[in-house]
């Protein structure tokens, strides 16, 4: 990454919680001055690998621990203990409240206790509470999402920040998460007056908007979009392997 780049973006997958044809799920890495990714979705791994034979990442941020978000940690222990824990330096694991415990009690489901702590340095964020990772400042806000304990992010560096959704449903939450960033990365699963629970868990495109209209955010970049439902022309749509520099 070159010096004069403040912090760049790239969307490793961002289809919602059903693959969009070919795609991979949450996933995106952002890096200034190290390399933070946010969520792990399944396919996501893949995808790093792809680019580089093992991931070299300074930490993951998890959002929450819907499968689409997380998924792809799993299969990072295994070949992590297996090939490449000797080869390549651990990341650190952010999770939700609670997280260590979570993962503690997949570990012992899946029969190998510590799995976890053989593959990342585990920490768990609190709600509000900025926290550094990657060299980057970070602050889960908590946002609504059916009933699952859920947060979104700010990302900023010395001179740039960057918002991201998480899945949220409509919330002022969303315009403080991304007040004033210079990208606001947001969520749009649902077609317009779509509601998909009770508490929901999603927004619409329209929905998006607004709450980017609301935070004074410099740029909109919808994610989370199934493929079935394309967006209105002048709106800018994220996709797998769309690297941009903020």
């Amino acid at each position: 990454m070159r010096e004069d780049v403040r912090m760049k973006l790239t969307v490793v997958g961002c289809s919602p919680a059903w693959p969009n044809p070919g795609g991979k799920q949450s996933g995106y890495l952002v890096e200034g001055p190290g390399r933070l990714l946010l969520d792990c979705g399944p396919g996501v791994l893949a995808q790093l690998r792809a680019r580089e034979g093992w991931p070299r990442l300074d930490a993951i941020a998890i959002t929450h621990f819907h499968l689409d978000h997380w998924g792809d940690i799993v299969p990072w222990v295994w070949g992590s203990i297996y090939r490449f824990r000797d080869l390549v330096p651990p990341p650190e694991l952010w999770l939700p409240p609670g997280g260590i415990a979570l993962v503690h009690e997949f570990a012992d489901r899946f029969g190998i206790p510590q799995m976890f702590e053989q593959t990342f340095g585990l920490h768990e964020y609190a709600g509000g509470t900025p926290f550094r990772a990657a060299g980057l400042d970070v602050t889960p806000l908590r946002v609504p999402h059916y009933t699952v304990e859920t947060y979104g992010f700010r990302v900023s560096n010395a001179g740039t920040t960057l918002a991201y959704s998480g899945d949220s449903a409509p919330s002022h939450q969303l315009a403080e998460l991304a007040r004033d960033a210079d990208l606001f990365l947001c969520e749009a699963t649902l077609e317009r007056g779509e509601l998909d629970g009770d508490p929901r868990g999603h927004l619409s495109a329209e929905e998006a908007v607004e709450a980017f209209e609301a935070s004074g955010a410099r740029r909109l970049l919808i994610t989370h979009r199934p493929a079935e439902l394309p967006l209105e022309a002048g709106l800018e749509q994220a996709r797998d392997g769309l690297e941009l520099e903020i």
